[in-house]
């Protein structure tokens, strides 16, 4: 489709997918759209994710709340997108919204949903990487609701415009990559004169904007690092670098990941024997 004027219709209706990557999984209803029940392990932690950014924010925490310590063993199962999986009615029943990732702690009989919340249930209840009150505690949850609120700018916005849609089209991927920019420099100022997001401590708020923004200018998301002049942000590469090297962080994002280099996948993950013969250093 070029970019030519379209009239809207009077009331839309759905008739067909609009094009492009993952358009035929998309709908404008909610709801299970077949049975399945969800595996369930032996942890109290149950994760049913994708190594996608978002499930990425998850798994990172619970490889550093186990690297610092922290009794947070956890099951994390494949929730394949591409296959619908999230449509389940099991997954469902977890997250009425079909995203991933979602969780239950079946210790306290929790569902937990949207990656935000699950950071902060998991930091509060093992009580590391976001202060427990005062204006630290507010900082991190500054960065972390920018971080909530700003992605789907960086992903649905830019990346599906750049990298997914059908045709490329010029007025939607200059908005959104002026968008994608101007996030950036606001990091980059942030980053300026503190080693990590809210300060002198590394925290969930790194650990959620990472995934999206430190992948970008390493270029590992949406092959737009030189479009975007990543290269210009050099204390989020800095900081992304750093970030990058934590060996959590390496192993977090190896969990639920089924594509790249074999050595770099676990799609489920089990214990930390499930790491055995994979890149981790």
């Amino acid at each position: 489709m070029a970019d030519t004027d379209w009239t809207p219709p009077r009331v839309w209706t759905w008739e067909q997918p609009s094009g492009g990557a993952f358009a035929s999984l998309n709908r404008p209803i909610a709801g299970a759209t077949h049975d399945k029940d969800l595996p369930v392990g032996q942890h109290p932690l149950q994760l049913y994710s994708l190594a996608t950014p978002n499930g990425q924010k998850v798994t990172i925490l619970l490889e550093e709340l186990l690297e610092a310590g922290h009794p947070a063993e956890y099951d994390a199962w494949l929730i394949e997108i591409s296959k619908g999986d999230q449509f389940g009615s099991g997954f469902v029943e977890v997250n009425p919204n079909s995203k991933i990732p979602a969780m239950l702690d079946r210790e306290t009989g929790t569902r937990i949903f949207e990656s935000g919340s699950i950071l902060v249930f998991l930091a509060e209840k093992f009580g590391a990487f976001l202060p427990s009150s005062g204006p630290a505690r507010t900082e991190v949850m500054n960065w972390l609701f920018w971080q909530m609120g700003s992605a789907p700018f960086l992903g649905g916005g830019f990346g599906h415009f750049y990298k997914y849609a059908p045709t490329k089209q010029e007025y939607p991927i200059n908005r959104y990559t002026m968008e994608a920019k101007r996030q950036l420099d606001v990091l980059d100022r942030q980053l300026a004169e503190r080693p990590f997001i809210a300060g002198d401590d590394y925290s969930i708020a790194d650990m959620a904007i990472f995934p999206w923004y430190g992948a970008v200018v390493r270029n590992e998301t949406y092959e737009a690092a030189e479009f975007l002049d990543a290269g210009s942000y050099t204390n989020v590469l800095r900081w992304a670098a750093g970030i990058a090297a934590r060996p959590a962080v390496i192993r977090g994002r190896m969990v639920n990941c089924t594509w790249g280099p074999e050595n770099a996948q676990v799609p489920e993950r089990h214990s930390a024997a499930d790491f055995d013969g994979k890149a981790t250093g």
